[in-house]
């Protein structure tokens, strides 16, 4: 018992709305449901835990990020409860503190735990039909502080890391057995590996093609499965191939859930992508996974955010990074200049972009998460860099119409989504460089490619772009382009209400 108040746990408290006999209560009977009939929690308990930082011991911790859970209708972790025992560690039993404000980085020993205990709640909101309301994104300055030291030092071989109080890692011949109904870990070898790297492949495949809503929920399982493999001590070079497979379905969890709306969720999604990779060794992977919260920021509308993370993402991927991943790295750079009106800056960051790509000669084999950054995606995200800017500087347009144009031509091998946002970089630019018909054109072609594709960020482009016809509404294929659109847009709870208006 700390004798300081538990902040992260009183704050939940809060908005759950309980009083501490409902909480007591609830404890109780979700405990007995859970198989621990012989719980007896009461006020006077939970006030402890709230008030003087007293941690209960399992399994309470996990019968409270449930409920917590359920309540809330989004996920709720033990670590953000600031409900976990660091031991000898030397961590804040509030796994935060202002500098520090979500608990990140967290003890190595505590990425498998808190990957399974994530995507575990996460199917559990998928199964009852919740959705992540009411959580906030940490700001990109907030996590890129809490995360550089930790990114830019080499982590301990697993093999050689201490044993501490890691429920995954536990002694079972003298735990507590109320821990271990996650999952019976037990030996994999090379060939399962395979199986996971292929299944990860096929799964991003699908996510290009037909946007994240459809499969995000087999990914989370997935990632949950391996998290369970994870708890078992593999030979080192197997065991790197697991966080590697970790780090892989957490970043197209994250994109996924990114892509339907869920982005807290996505957001904890690319920090788990980033621990894992860290801990599988691949710093160029961690790096790209913060990039990939980083462009969340961007559609979100919080560019600044995105450059604080794009400055930890360069900086924390180490100097094995390929060429072509640095090239990657500064299309999203770019970009988050561009939606600040900084267009001398977006140049010249698109330049160092162009530049470092032609400078990979393919003599190394790109890894498998780079495969898909070719040169129509340069061109893309060239073409998304000026027809942001274009809205401070109308004649960035014409660059805008020149790069998607290149990217089209080259889209040919089925990543149907990269091509809808092709077409409404080309409609959005084609407006604003005055060329109504031009843009009809290219907005249709998004149009018919749009329904039967899950991705709500294509959406969220498709507004953006209707935004710009108001100016030709008195054009008649324009004006019947709007009304075309407004039929079209998914009529679904969003960020703000009602997606479907405009």
């Amino acid at each position: 018992m700390s004798g300081e108040p538990n902040t992260r746990l009183a704050d939940l408290f809060g908005l759950a709305g309980w009083s501490k006999g409902e909480l007591a209560r609830l404890v109780n009977k979700q405990a007995a449901a859970m198989g621990h009939p012989q719980l007896a929690t009461d006020t006077s308990r939970v006030r402890r835990w709230i008030d003087m930082g007293e941690i209960p011991r399992d399994p309470v911790p996990r019968v409270l990020a449930a409920l917590f859970t359920e309540r809330l209708g989004r996920v709720v972790t033990i670590e953000d409860l600031g409900l976990v025992r660091h031991g000898r560690t030397g961590k804040r039993q509030d796994g935060g503190s202002v500098e520090h404000p979500d608990g990140v980085p967290w003890a190595p020993e505590r990425t498998a735990a808190v990957l399974t205990e994530f995507t575990g709640m996460d199917l559990m909101l998928n199964r009852r039909g919740l959705v992540g309301a009411g959580a906030a994104l940490a700001a990109g300055s907030a996590l890129s502080s809490a995360m550089y030291e930790w990114l830019h030092t080499d982590p301990a071989l697993t093999a050689d890391a201490p044993h501490l109080d890691n429920p995954l890692h536990a002694d079972p011949l003298h735990a507590d057995p109320v821990g271990f109904d996650r999952y019976e870990a037990a030996p994999i070898g090379s060939q399962e590996i395979e199986e996971l790297e292929r299944s990860v492949e096929v799964f991003r495949a699908w996510d290009a093609a037909r946007g994240g809503g459809l499969q995000r929920k087999a990914v989370v399982g997935q990632l949950n499965e391996v998290g369970g493999m994870l708890a078992y001590r593999h030979p080192p070079h197997l065991q790197r191939r697991l966080w590697g497979v970790a780090a892989n379905l957490a970043v197209l969890a994250g994109w996924m859930s990114h892509d339907v709306g869920l982005e807290p969720t996505a957001q904890k999604y690319f920090v788990i992508a980033a621990h894992a990779a860290r801990e599988g060794g691949d710093r160029p992977r961690a790096g790209e996974a913060l990039s990939r919260a980083a462009r969340q920021m961007v559609h979100l509308g919080r560019p600044d955010d995105a450059l604080d993370l794009m400055k930890l993402a360069k900086s924390g991927s180490g100097e094995q990074v390929l060429p072509r991943t640095q090239a990657m790295l500064h299309t999203i750079e770019a970009w988050a200049q561009a939606s600040m009106g900084k267009g001398q800056a977006m140049r010249r960051t698109l330049g160092q972009a162009e530049d470092l790509f032609v400078a990979d000669k393919g003599d190394v084999p790109p890894p498998s998460w780079m495969q898909t950054f070719k040169e129509e995606d340069l061109y893309g995200m060239q073409a998304l860099a000026y027809r942001t800017l274009a809205e401070f500087e109308p004649g960035a347009a014409v660059h805008a119409q020149h790069f998607a144009e290149k990217a089209l031509a080259l889209r040919i091998d089925g990543r149907q989504r990269s091509k809808i946002f092709d077409f409404l970089s080309m409609a959005s630019a084609c407006f604003i460089a005055d060329d109504p018909e031009q843009a009809d054109r290219y907005a249709r072609l998004a149009l018919v490619s749009m329904g039967s594709n899950s991705s709500h960020r294509t959406w969220d482009r498709l507004r953006q772009m209707y935004r710009l016809t108001a100016e030709y509404a008195g054009y008649p294929k324009i004006q019947e382009l709007r009304e075309e659109i407004k039929l079209a847009l998914p009529k679904t709870k969003g960020k703000g209400g009602n997606s479907s208006q405009v």
